[in-house]
């Protein structure tokens, strides 16, 4: 009799043990739920705070970046937010890329970075350099050349379609963005610069709205992203800004004379000086 108790009462010990590590184990997954639950509450808060002053913030660098959930899968959030950072310079070539900070800055989890940065590096917007980590990409003189030759492809065959394919209203809207180039194209300010850029990103947008091919949009934007450092750079040389102005009216006057190879031939002739700048400038960098 007395070796059935102890028996039954070891069992029913063991028993207990085991409740108990199910209800710590239980109580602690709920802890950690509700603070994932908290954290995210925290990021749409401030993001909501962050949006309602970002009108004070118009004349400086805004960096923040956070993202929300609802609109389209977070993922995808996360990974245009990331290009758009390297896009808009925030983030400039050979800059490391730590986790730590990119997940503060997007208020999302660290999973997420790194699925992010592993399609960035698909896209040769990052490099992983062994011992370092991620950093945004530092193009080569050979990379450059390759990447300013299939640029002027793919912009020459824009040029083309846009003459053969848009409306009157596209038509209307590729020379209201030229207008809007000229505005700025007597400004040598890095500032004036890089507010070029953006317009010229605008009379892309109406180009390539007009070609009216979405394969071709999705390669052009992708080589666009991967020389910006280099667009920027050379629109900063002295001069270059008017001449790119001209270049790019040499564009719309041959769209207005509906000639589509013209207009091909001076989107061609437009990336190649742009070229020529760019491996010169790359050639001074040790």
């Amino acid at each position: 009799m007395t070796l059935r108790a102890d028996g039954l009462t070891s069992c029913m010990e063991n028993l207990a043990n085991a409740v108990e590590r199910e209800v710590v184990r239980l109580y602690n997954r709920w802890q950690y739920d509700r603070t994932v639950w908290l954290c995210q509450y925290d990021c749409m808060i401030e993001y909501k705070n962050n949006v309602s002053n970002q009108s004070n913030d118009q004349a400086g660098m805004n960096t923040n970046r956070q993202v929300l959930r609802p609109v389209s899968t977070l993922r995808q959030q996360v990974i245009e937010g990331l290009r758009l950072c390297i896009t808009d310079l925030t983030f400039r070539p050979g800059d490391r890329l730590i986790e730590r900070e990119l997940c503060e800055m997007l208020g999302v989890s660290r999973t997420l970075i790194r699925e992010a940065l592993s399609q960035l590096v698909a896209e040769g917007l990052i490099q992983n350099i062994p011992h370092k980590g991620p950093i945004v990409a530092v193009i080569t003189q050979a990379e450059a050349k390759g990447l300013y030759e299939v640029r002027a492809a793919l912009e020459a065959l824009a040029g083309r379609h846009f003459t053969q394919r848009a409306t009157l209203e596209q038509r209307e809207a590729l020379a209201s963005a030229l207008e809007d180039l000229g505005k700025l194209k007597s400004n040598q300010s890095d500032e004036a610069t890089l507010l070029f850029l953006k317009q010229k990103a605008k009379f892309y947008d109406v180009l390539l709205e007009g070609a009216a091919n979405p394969v071709l949009t999705d390669m052009l934007r992708l080589v666009h992203t991967r020389v910006m450092m280099l667009r920027a750079t050379t629109l900063s040389q002295p001069g270059r800004l008017e001449q790119s102005y001209e270049e790019i009216a040499a564009i719309v006057e041959a769209v207005k004379r509906k000639d589509p190879d013209a207009a091909a031939l001076a989107c061609e002739r437009h990336v190649q000086q742009a070229e020529k700048l760019a491996v010169e400038v790359l050639a001074d960098i040790p």
